[in-house]
């Protein structure tokens, strides 16, 4: 830094922050450390008393926090996300639409190795509403290389590390099985949880086919509603490994490609996730009925949002799989399926 007249610090950026005091009425910052001097700052400047001023030496090919912020932004930020104010070389990223936070992990990290800057986000895969902050960036000193951020730049390689990629309207079928609910002996209580889960999605259930505990008629409900053009079939009950729980064997039926018969979450170990061509097929375990998340939400968010999940997607939830059951639920603001 280096000591200049106040009425040559134009364009400079102050070193520290400058207090105003009005005896009886304000005591306080008028100017913040960091601030670009404007020409019509310099008469204020010197009301204050500062004939002159502790100034950043900005060479050639440095930058100040802000413009570096800017330049950040534009290299990280992915669709379907806005930035919020700058604000001390501080910038947040807000989502534009309900649907799945998407984080670049490995990118995340390189990113991160680099010093002098700094981004933080929510969780990879989190369900995200519009207007929700989702990241934020910040360049530590006030002045960075510009060498610096061009490097990030080329780190990067035109990825994006954050970006929101939102939910797309599914027709959905539920196909529920069990001898006691298809006898009337019990109520169905699991077609109205899916039904309410899935239209906070905004899907549209075209139908529900209550079967006994018979593998033909689970297989044909299935068959009955990807015919129809459910984009997503929920299988619910018969999903252990009792002898008449016949879901599983209904949905292998279908020659449908199984990703997997279990799921490293609790609740919803018992849970089935198969793909027939460009449809879906689920098979829900029981918890879903009763506990108000389970893998089943984790599963279905990134389903509408135009996921086609791996073995080694499920297998990845086994960190962070295991729900706490907190007596008030706060998913996704918690470390379940994180």
């Amino acid at each position: 830094m280096r000591l200049i007249k106040t009425e040559d610090a134009e364009g400079h950026v102050l070193c520290h922050d400058i207090t105003q005091i009005i005896p009886g009425k304000f005591k306080g910052r008028a100017f913040k450390k960091g601030h670009i001097v404007k020409k019509e700052d310099i008469p204020v400047l010197k009301s204050l008393g500062k004939n002159h001023l502790y100034i950043w030496e900005m060479k050639e090919n440095m930058v100040h926090e802000n413009e570096a912020a800017e330049f950040i932004r534009d290299i990280v930020m992915g669709n379907n996300l806005k930035s919020g104010e700058i604000k001390e070389g501080k910038i947040e990223f807000i989502s534009e639409c309900d649907g799945i936070l998407k984080v670049n992990r490995e990118s995340l990290l390189e990113f991160n190795m680099l010093g002098e800057m700094m981004m933080a986000t929510l969780s990879n895969n989190v369900p995200v509403k519009a207007g929700e902050r989702v990241a934020g960036t910040r360049i530590i000193p006030l002045i960075i290389e510009r060498e610096k951020l061009n490097h990030a730049k080329e780190i990067l390689k035109n990825r994006s590390i954050v970006q929101v990629i939102p939910y797309k309207k599914k027709k959905i079928g539920i196909v529920t099985s069990g001898n006691e609910v298809y006898n009337g002996i019990i109520k169905d209580r699991f077609g109205p949880v899916i039904e309410k889960k899935v239209s906070e999605y905004g899907c549209e259930v075209i139908g529900q086919k209550i079967c006994p505990d018979d593998t033909e008629e689970i297989y044909n409900a299935i068959e009955m509603f990807l015919k129809q053009g459910a984009d997503i079939v929920c299988c619910t009950g018969g999903m252990s490994v009792d002898p008449d729980d016949l879901t599983p064997a209904a949905i292998k039926r279908t020659n449908a490609d199984i990703i997997t018969y279990g799921a490293p979450v609790l609740p919803g170990a018992m849970f089935m996730l198969a793909y027939k061509e460009n449809k879906t097929i689920m098979g829900i375990p029981g918890c879903a009925m009763y506990n108000r998340i389970t893998v089943f939400d984790m599963i279905f968010s990134r389903t509408v949002a135009g996921e086609k999940l791996s073995l080694r997607d499920i297998a990845e939830y086994g960190d962070g799989g295991f729900c706490r059951g907190c007596d008030e639920c706060r998913y996704p603001n918690c470390g379940f399926g994180k």
